[in-house]
Formats: structure tokens, C-alpha cells, sequence
């Protein structure tokens, strides 16, 4: 584990040179107004990938007058449900036909192990746009028998000019569980992909255009968030802000939505789940799931299973077997189809990982394994597993976003759940149990928007999540994701004869 593993990039895909490195907007790849550009970092090697184009005030109000003039007069809102969808159809054909090149750039641009992005995260966005596309012929409103002399019916309409502000951990899956149900509603949108991982969302906005989405709809603007960002949550012509990042950053958001227009906002923020594992629980399964819900995508995935809670009965035989298992955890190159975890995503949020690592120490906690670097290039870190820790110290509260297991003893079932609700967030949990009854008792009793039995990461497209608490509100996936876009407008006539005539 604490040896490096590398791969060979080249015999896993052909990436001659980086092809787009500008902003998107109303169809064409421009220069920023201001002309500047900013790095991209592999975060392998430390090494700048390229220099893209730095989108600010100016280029966001650019993108919103021109998805203004796609919704407010282009044929997008207008296309029948069947055309949208022969659309987004093609577009997800594009993405399927450029699989290789799109894993890669994840790879290089976020540290994403290549093997599971071919196998799975580029694919699921070509499924994304299906699943959204198979709802865009279905939306309809309602016939309403009215109590009083009227009648009555509803129609459901896009929200209008959409901002998606997306994170760094997972580019692909990210861009297309906002922009999926977004096109598929109607609406017209910009997108700011996260600083440090803009290149498949240019490339994407390509596939785009191929596909035949008309000019407008789709903007892709890289950029920071005080800028970038901030002009998309502030701007009066922007109708809906959909925001998935930390709790700090959805405050903001926020507050800009609410000085601006009062324009609508969803967010999905940090998270601190709890996975709670019973004196029943088989040992292997409850150690395979806690690695992975600790440790896949390095720990950079905000429903992260950090703090994990054995019942006293099973806990000494858990943590042998945790550990046995930990030191098979490969960590390496993410070209490397052995490799299970790659690099961080950069420098600052590597030093802001061992930050942690270091108060667990301090704290008291029992460091069981790992808890360093790994390697003088790149920005690995050790699968790292605390024991001994206290619901009160800093590594059992705050969200490290990382590689790091935080592991806790419960005795009763009253207590597990007491733990599991001690947080202020509130965004998925995981039970270990063969017991349904203790199963169903938990899940109900815990404040979170996803619970997971005997699994993690149990995500589908059709069942939606979303966070309690400080998590945020909103959902993701789901026909509930697409309804999010649309406004329900009711209108009402007088029956003939009636008193309202």
C-alpha cells in the first residue's frame, strides 16, 4: 500500500494534445473577454496540462444573454418532447464513440481512476441523457375538477435560463445530472465547471453542437468561483441556480440568489455519513463496504461513509479485518488497471488532507494505518483508518473530503442511531445487518436524504438523493431532478352557465 503503483498512459489511449481549451458560448469556442487564461494541473505529477480560458462577469453575462435569446426565442423550449429527445439520443451516441478520449481527460484532469471512468462514469452519462431523453415526450400537466362552478387544468413549463455549478470530484457525472433533466425540460442553461477540472466539460460542449443542440442552449464557461461563480448566482437574468459543492459556498449562493431575483436554487453540499455496522454483520461484507464507502474516488465524493460505527460485540474481529483488507487497497497511477485509488486533486486539498491526519493525532485518536504520503511526485495519500476517536473530535465532525475513516464503537441500537444523527449534515448513511427489523427501525430513525443497506453507492438514475440539514435541499436523479426544472402554471375558465359569467 504505501509503494507507488504506476501505469503506462501510453497504451491505454491515444491524447495527442488537449483540442479545447476555450469558453462555450452560443455555439462557438471563444476567447475570455479579458483575455486571460489559468492552469489545469494533472494532479499525477503536479504538471500543468493547459491553459484555459478564464471566464468571469463579463463572459457569464455573454453566455446568459445568449441562453436568454435561445429560450426566450430559439426552438428549444418549442421542440416537441420527441425532438429533444432525438437530440440527446445523439448526443449520448457522441459520447459513447468518444469514450476513451473523454476517460482519459477525467484521468488527467482529476486523478479519476481510467479503468472505472471507461467502465462506468462516461458511459452513465451517455445513460444520463437516454433516461432524461425517454421523460422529455412525457411531461403533461393535469385535468382539476374544481370544488367550485370552474374547470381547470395545469401545464408544466421550463423554469427558463439555468446555472449549473459543478465540483471537481466527479466532472462527468456532475455536468450531466444538472444538464440532463435541464435539457430534457426545455430550459437553456451555462455551465461553470470547477476550476481544477474544466476539460471534459469543453469537450462535451463539442459533442453538443455535433449532436445538433441548437446554439445557446448548452454554455460552458470555466472560471473561479468568486467570479465565474458569484456573476451566475447574482445575475437577473439567470431564473435557476443549481449548486453542488460545499456548505460554505451554498450559503453564498444563497444570499446572491436571494439580493438578485429570487431566483430558485437547489444545492447538494457537504456531507459526514454515518455507516452503522451490527454484531450480526458479516465481516467481510462489512468491511468491503466501509473501505468503499471511505475510499472510492479517494474519498472525494461527499456521501463518503467517513464515520464508521461497530457495535461492540463484532468491533476488535471488524478491525483486523478492515486492516487486512486496507493493506490490499492499491494506490497508484490511475492508468494503472490494478490501481483502486489515484491522486487528489491538487496540492492545496493534499495539504488540507494531512491537515486533518494531523489533528486526528493530536486529538487522541489511534492512528491503525496509513496517514502519509505516498511517493515525491504527484498528490497521493495512504488509505487512512483512526480508531479510538471521539464524536466530538474535529476528524469525527468536519468533512475531510479524503481518504480518512474515522472508526467508533456503539452498544445499542438507541445509540447507534444518536451517533449516526450527530452531525449537521444530513446527505446518505449506510447500514450493515442481516436483521430487517433493526434495518427498517434505523433507516426510518436516521436524518438523512439516502440510506443504504448491506451496500454503498447504490446510486441509479431513477431513485433520487439529496441532502437533510446542512446537506442542502433539492434533489438529484430521478423524475424528481427533472420536475425541479419545470414551473407548474394552472389555468382556469367558468363552466358555461356558471355564476362567474
Amino acid at each position: 500500500m504505501a509503494s507507488l503503483r504506476n501505469g503506462s498512459t501510453k497504451s491505454l489511449f491515444k491524447l495527442r494534445e488537449i483540442k479545447f481549451t476555450k469558453l462555450f458560448i452560443d455555439g462557438e469556442f471563444v476567447d475570455s473577454v479579458s483575455g486571460r487564461t489559468f492552469e489545469t494541473i494533472d494532479p499525477r505529477t503536479g504538471e500543468v496540462i493547459a491553459r484555459i480560458a478564464e471566464g468571469d462577469k463579463e463572459d457569464i453575462d455573454l453566455a446568459v444573454k445568449a441562453a436568454r435569446r435561445a429560450f426566450d426565442h430559439g426552438p428549444w423550449p418549442r421542440f416537441s418532447g420527441a425532438e429533444r429527445r432525438r437530440l440527446m439520443w445523439k448526443f449520448a451516441d457522441l459520447i459513447e464513440e468518444h469514450v476513451e478520449e473523454l476517460a482519459a481527460l477525467d484521468a488527467l484532469d482529476a486523478g479519476k481512476v481510467y479503468l472505472r471512468a471507461k467502465t462506468a462514469e462516461i458511459p452513465g452519462a451517455a445513460e444520463f441523457l437516454r433516461f432524461f431523453a425517454g421523460a422529455a415526450d412525457k411531461i403533461h400537466g393535469e385535468v382539476l375538477k374544481m370544488s367550485s362552478e370552474l374547470q381547470g387544468y395545469t401545464l408544466r413549463e421550463p423554469v427558463g435560463v439555468v446555472g449549473h455549478i459543478i465540483p471537481w470530484n466527479f466532472p462527468t457525472t456532475m455536468f450531466f445530472m444538472k444538464v440532463s433533466p435541464a435539457l430534457a425540460a426545455g430550459c437553456t442553461m451555462i455551465v461553470k465547471p470547477a476550476e481544477q477540472t474544466p476539460l471534459t466539460a469543453l469537450y462535451y460542449a463539442h459533442l453538443a453542437k455535433l449532436a445538433g443542440i441548437p446554439d445557446g442552449v448548452l454554455n460552458v464557461v470555466p472560471g473561479f468561483g468568486p467570479t465565474a461563480g458569484a456573476a451566475i448566482c447574482s445575475h437577473m437574468d439567470i431564473d435557476y441556480v443549481c449548486f453542488t459543492g460545499s456548505t460554505d459556498v451554498g450559503r453564498l449562493v444563497m444570499q446572491a440568489a436571494a439580493a438578485s431575483n429570487l431566483k430558485q436554487v437547489s444545492l447538494e453540499l457537504g456531507g459526514k455519513s454515518p455507516l452503522l455496522i451490527f454484531d450480526d454483520a458479516d465481516l467481510d461484507t462489512a468491511a468491503d463496504v466501509a473501505l468503499l464507502g471511505n475510499l472510492y474516488n479517494k474519498g472525494e465524493i461527499c456521501v463518503a461513509s467517513s464515520r464508521v460505527f461497530v457495535q461492540e460485540g463484532i468491533y476488535d474481529k471488524f478491525e483486523k479485518k478492515l486492516l487486512e483488507k486496507a493493506k490490499a487497497w492499491l494506490v497508484g497511477d490511475p492508468f494503472d488497471p490494478t490501481v483502486r485509488q489515484g491522486p487528489q486533486i491538487s496540492e492545496r486539498h493534499f495539504d488540507r488532507i494531512l491537515s486533518y491526519i494531523e489533528h486526528g493525532k493530536r486529538e487522541g485518536a489511534t492512528l491503525l494505518t496509513g496517514g502519509k504520503p505516498i511517493g515525491d511526485k504527484g498528490y497521493y495519500i495512504e488509505p487512512t483508518i483512526f480508531t479510538n476517536v471521539k464524536e466530538d473530535m474535529i476528524i469525527a465532525k468536519e468533512e475531510i473530503f479524503g481518504p480518512v475513516m474515522a472508526l467508533m464503537k456503539f452498544k445499542t441500537v438507541e445509540e447507534a442511531i444518536k451517533s449516526a444523527n450527530n452531525t449537521q449534515y444530513g446527505l446518505a448513511a449506510g447500514i450493515v445487518t442481516k436483521d430487517l427489523n433493526v434495518a427498517n427501525t434505523v433507516s426510518r430513525s436516521i436524518r438523512a436524504g439516502i440510506i443504504w443497506i448491506n451496500c454503498y453507492f447504490g446510486f441509479s438514475m431513477d431513485c433520487p438523493y439529496g441532502g437533510y440539514k446542512m446537506s442542502g435541499f433539492g434533489r438529484e436523479y430521478g423524475l424528481e431532478s427533472l420536475y425541479k426544472y419545470l414551473q407548474i402554471k394552472s389555468v382556469v375558465t367558468p363552466i358555461y352557465n356558471s355564476p362567474w359569467l
